[in-house]
């Protein structure tokens, strides 16, 4: 991926926003999606150590984490939400030490801000626990360039550090290692296509990465969707419309033709739901624009 792995905010200030992925083995439970403070702090400063292994000049950088691990679709978001919000939280932290390590955990069962994992997302295989990391512009740079190169690449987690997270979350952990939110969206798309996903990947790759820009899926047989001003737009068609443009071929006269047409159109809304709630789970808003006439369909889009 070619775009630029640091993300500015209203005061100048640049991040490299990445995660601890924890590659669960098997079907064994998880007894928590969230830390206590103190644990929090505990594998922060683990997290710290690693990161500081793979570039040094990390350890003079602030590192923020949350002590609780979410589902990929949680973190790859338009405007990257729990990254955001663990940032927000730091700069209200008291002191001001450039290279310090700020943990947020649970204080009697409860995350502070919106940080807490949604349930709807829970039991995945692979689970993320965020970081950012903030300071000088020059050496944010520097790390987010090694970090982008190299972490897929070399980015194992400490032994400890795997160990740790494995202990405290109650989980059993297959592999640990770092990614930033980049390297996650390029393993999310590679996933997407395995699970005959691959056309919608443009329209999440535009939401989240260039979220101003538009992209649209019109491929045959696919639904019609138009990204654009921050929302997709799917288009709703009539059952004569949708004939018009994805059953051509079809001239029924006969009941047999006639019920094939009414399978291929269930087919098409089911498939329909599920990109759609893909999108929504990837916190994209979708917006049904309902088309009667196939022609028309681009320009009720736009």
């Amino acid at each position: 991926m070619t775009h630029s792995h640091d993300a500015p905010d209203a005061a100048g200030a640049l991040h490299v926003l990445g995660a601890l992925a924890l590659e669960l083995s098997g079907d064994a439970p998880v007894r928590d999606d969230r830390l206590t403070q103190a644990q929090a702090g505990e594998l922060a400063a683990l997290i710290a150590a690693d990161l500081a292994t793979f570039a040094p000049a990390a350890a003079e950088l602030e590192l923020v984490i949350v002590g609780a691990h979410y589902d990929p679709v949680e973190l790859l978001r338009p405007g990257w939400p729990v990254h955001r919000e663990l940032d927000d939280l730091a700069a209200r932290a008291p002191g001001s030490s450039k290279a310090r390590v700020i943990a947020f955990g649970a204080h009697d069962g409860t995350l502070p801000g919106a940080l807490a994992p949604q349930s709807d997302f829970a039991g995945g295989p692979l689970r993320l626990v965020p970081f950012v990391l903030t300071g000088d512009p020059d050496r944010i740079a520097a790390v987010g360039d090694l970090f982008e190169h190299e972490l897929l690449e070399r980015g194992m987690a400490g032994a400890a550090t795997a160990l740790a997270a494995q202990s405290m979350f109650g989980l059993q952990v297959e592999h640990a290692r770092y990614l930033t939110v980049h390297d996650l969206a390029a393993m999310t798309s590679l996933q997407y296509e395995h699970a005959g996903l691959a056309p919608l990947w443009p329209v999440i790759e535009t939401a989240l990465l260039a979220p101003d820009d538009e992209a649209w899926l019109d491929e045959s047989p696919e639904p019609l969707i138009h990204y654009v001003d921050g929302e997709a737009r799917i288009a709703l068609f009539s059952p004569q419309a949708w004939q018009q443009r994805y059953a051509v071929g079809l001239d029924c006269t006969t009941d047999d033709c006639r019920q094939q047409a009414l399978r291929q159109h269930r087919h098409f809304e089911a498939r329909q739901r599920q990109l759609a709630a893909v999108l929504q789970a990837h916190g994209v808003v979708v917006n049904f624009v309902h088309c009667d006439r196939a022609n028309d369909a681009v320009e009720s889009l736009a």
